[in-house]
């Protein structure tokens, strides 16, 4: 073994370092982009409960309280396929770079709006914006963090949503009585995008992505930066040698669909897939309407929706220190078993008050129980799905296929996202408290998935993980012995 590492028995490499002030803030700059995503989450709810914004671009959807307003998802799914190519030609900071140009430019236009026609356009252009981020900053993140502490690293961008959706609920809750109050919500989207863009410019590229693009010098030095150290050479080697595997792949889009990539497959579509079904977005991105159904009232509405999102920002701290301590599985599957019993809870507490006809309400002590298991719930997610949504998939990927791994993960998220928030009314207008335990099935099913199916990648390094999907019991049949051999004896089918 040459200098630089060490094998521990398992076989796999653990890389010489410390943990640098540099990557520490390269890695909190770049997880900003999470402020996009989260700010524009949390507002567009808060926004499209405001009677004055309704009036004046969806007057129909106002008179029928019905909530048709144009979200982002469905063009930050088209966005992410554009990004997974520039992200691997031009590198990760460049895609961070037009993600926070294009939103931008969308919140300035939404802002400024006069008609449909500039909100439409505003929306088009935040959604290439959340497209850009969500592809590129896992992925950048993954890059430069050191195998110990990439967990807590990666969760800095789920920190940075919940940031963003705390955020917004907060300025909703200050706008929402004001003239024009919706102006200045969807305007304030520009104070990340301005952070990001600015934050991006004084940003080092990734070695890996360096490297993939031939400045090996340049990769080797910033290598030693992150590091803090001069002896990288088995690392360095490590990136060469996946690199150049890489290279030779022509068709990334036709490779990660080969059996021996079946398990990065298998979880970059199955993770987004699952978050969604959660049920984290009807709790998040419709709190403001949900909670104005249950009989809060529209000022109660607003705070318990900021309530519910402080409790997303403290629990998803929580992660941060746990997740490289405990690892992935022990979140994914606690959280999981949380969010069961707290879905089940509250599908019973609105069905004893509302039954099948949606009639009733809620006195002030049942209010809050309802409240306390929402809050139960938002923690149980932000400290295992939420952040492990896109931790995962952006370190499990092989460099020859992770562009297209993210690309898959952020638009499977997107797509999901946006069809459970165009059925989400109609939905609960048909199961009423019935949603809840929908969703429940749901997390129950993905739960068993996780215990089932994936295997611990805590302080594992990204370019060793093949011998992780090797060792384990189902995936050791799809990956063959080459692929965990190293140096160039890996055949890569172009």
């Amino acid at each position: 073994m040459g200098a630089g590492a060490f094998v521990e028995t398992s076989g796999i490499k653990h890389y010489e370092g410390r943990v640098t002030p540099y990557v520490l803030m390269t890695c909190f700059v770049a997880a900003m982009g999470g402020l996009l995503f989260g700010y524009d989450l949390g507002i567009t709810g808060g926004v499209t409960s405001m009677d004055e914004f309704l009036i004046k671009f969806f007057p129909r959807v106002y008179k029928k309280m019905k909530d048709e307003t144009h979200n982002t998802s469905q063009y930050s799914l088209i966005a992410s396929f554009f990004a997974s190519a520039i992200t691997r030609m031009m590198g990760r900071k460049t895609s961070m770079f037009l993600g926070g140009l294009f939103f931008l430019i969308g919140a300035i236009l939404n802002g400024l709006a006069a008609n449909v026609e500039m909100l439409i356009i505003g929306r088009l252009l935040l959604g290439f914006g959340v497209g850009f981020c969500n592809q590129s900053v896992p992925v950048y993140l993954s890059e430069m963090a050191p195998a110990k502490i990439r967990g807590a690293l990666n969760i800095g961008f789920q920190m940075m949503i919940t940031i963003g959706i705390l955020a917004a609920n907060l300025i909703n809750y200050g706008t929402s009585k004001h003239k024009n109050g919706w102006r200045v919500s969807l305007g304030l989207g520009a104070v990340p995008a301005i952070l990001l863009c600015l934050g991006s410019l004084f940003l080092g590229e990734t070695p890996n992505s360096l490297i993939e693009r031939g400045n090996h010098e340049k990769a080797k030095a910033m290598l030693k930066r992150i590091r803090g150290t001069e002896n990288v050479d088995e690392e360095y080697q490590d990136l060469v040698d996946a690199s150049e595997e890489a290279s030779r792949v022509e068709h990334p889009w036709k490779n990660i669909t080969q059996p021996e990539y079946r398990p990065q497959l298998t979880f970059v579509s199955f993770i987004p897939f699952f978050q969604q079904l959660t049920g984290i977005n009807v709790i998040m991105f419709y709190a403001p309407v949900l909670f104005k159904i249950l009989g809060f009232g529209d000022d109660a509405s607003l705070m318990s929706s900021v309530i519910s999102g402080g409790v997303n920002v403290v629990a998803t701290l929580v992660s941060v220190f746990t997740v490289d301590k405990f690892g992935r599985r022990f979140l994914f599957l606690e959280g999981g078993l949380q969010m069961f019993i707290c879905q089940v809870i509250i599908g019973i507490l609105i069905a004893l008050k509302f039954g099948v006809t949606g009639q009733g309400s809620f006195t002030k002590g049942e209010a809050d129980l309802l409240l306390f298991f929402i809050c139960a719930y938002v923690a149980a997610f932000a400290w295992s799905w939420g952040p492990l949504g896109w931790l995962v998939p952006s370190e499990i990927c092989a460099l020859e296929v992770r562009p297209a791994g993210q690309a898959i993960n952020v638009a499977v998220n997107m797509f999901f996202t946006f069809m459970i928030a165009q059925v989400f009314l109609t939905m609960l207008c048909h199961l009423k408290f019935g949603l809840f335990f929908f969703f429940a099935g749901f997390v129950a099913i993905m739960t068993i998935f996780i215990a089932v199916l994936l295997p611990e990648t805590k302080n594992v390094p990204i370019e060793e993980m093949n011998r992780v999907w090797k060792s384990h019991w189902f995936w050791t049949k799809y990956v063959p012995d080459h692929v965990v051999g190293g140096g160039n004896n890996k055949k890569v089918d172009p």
